[in-house]
């Protein structure tokens, strides 16, 4: 996800995301583990991606 879409998200819409990608990082690991993953480089993409919904979720909350 690009930055400039995640600003544009409301608070709720960054919750749901957020839940979503968590809940396939933890597919990808086990996917992982198990030796079916096909794209390794997914995980460290799914990881950036928290990392900037959680930035703009601070960023929001010290604005307010």
């Amino acid at each position: 996800m690009k930055i400039n879409e995640i600003r544009e998200m409301s608070a709720e819409d960054l919750d749901k995301k957020l839940a979503e990608l968590k809940e396939e990082l933890f597919n990808l690991r086990f996917q992982m583990a198990t030796g079916q993953c096909e794209n390794p480089m997914k995980i460290r993409e799914v990881k950036k991606s928290i990392a900037r919904i959680k930035t703009i979720q601070r960023q929001n909350e010290i604005n307010a």
